[in-house]
């Protein structure tokens, strides 16, 4: 699912869905690699390593006082590096919209992150708050196009179909629709004061969680770049352009059922993104 929330099923702006070749509930598994036990020894040198890592960082009451030893504090690890890098807080929300962001690089990216994540969301299949989250997301020269195709591409019954739902754009009885965007980095390609263009790589979850789903719950990659407008005192989007990947190699796990990824989608919140 695509933070631009339009399909390849006829609608111009070229976002797709694919649907998987085999059901995960049914308990499809995809073919053992030749290179699995040279992958079981990868994994198992970087659990190894993280557990090193972890023990030489950590702190406890039975090791020696610096006091004790005479040493000083340089070596220990500082909190500042992992810290939040962002240098305002992102405190405000319009429309629920996280909002407020700092003009500068820093508060684009937030900005662009957050809006990946409204507009991947299946709030966009709410025709009342698809419209607030356009007006509230994207430039007001752009807001009233966009909610016009928007309208369209989920009005459209083909593609609602195709993707499991109802006519209507609910999830059939017993099911439940999910449609979740994840950021996993951004980057600032351009900037100044007035503009900047944002890429956001980020995974996407898309599907139908229920025993009876024939569109089972998937992962994609993406990777949208955003042009941004400093408009009304915060960012908005005045276009976006969207590309596969970049795609991680998959781990041979086996797929959850379809009862615990409905809990997990229920049970789990999003997050407000800031650098």
């Amino acid at each position: 699912m695509s933070p631009g929330d339009e399909h390849d099923y006829g609608e111009p702006t070229g976002t797709r869905v694919r649907l998987p070749e085999a059901d995960p509930y049914g308990g499809a598994r995809r073919p053992a690699r030749s290179s699995s036990r040279s992958l079981v020894m990868v994994v198992g040198v970087v659990v190894l390593l993280i557990a090193a890592i972890a023990f030489a960082n950590r702190g406890g009451d039975d090791s020696p006082s610096t006091a004790a030893t005479g040493e000083g504090n340089a070596d220990k690890p500082r909190t500042s590096s992992t810290a939040a890098s962002g240098t305002k807080p992102v405190d405000a929300k319009s429309a629920g919209i996280p909002s407020g962001y700092a003009r500068d690089e820093q508060g684009a990216q937030s900005a662009a992150a957050n809006f990946a994540v409204v507009l991947g969301s299946a709030e966009m299949f709410d025709t009342a708050r698809r419209r607030q989250i356009v007006d509230t997301v994207y430039a007001p020269d752009v807001a009233a196009a966009r909610r016009s195709a928007l309208d369209a591409a989920y009005s459209n019954e083909t593609f609602l179909s195709n993707i499991g739902l109802d006519k209507d754009g609910t999830a059939p009885n017993s099911q439940t629709f999910v449609s979740r965007v994840v950021p996993v980095g951004t980057k600032t390609t351009g900037y100044n004061v007035n503009a900047a263009t944002v890429e956001v790589w980020y995974t996407s979850l898309f599907g139908l969680s229920g025993e009876a789903s024939t569109n089972p719950v998937s992962e994609s990659w993406y990777t949208t770049t955003y042009q941004l407008k400093w408009i009304n005192n915060d960012w908005k989007v005045a276009d976006f352009q969207q590309k596969d990947g970049p795609v991680p190699v998959g781990r041979d796990q086996k797929a959850s059922t379809a009862d615990d990824m409905t809990k997990a989608v229920e049970e789990y919140g999003g997050f407000t993104y800031a650098r």
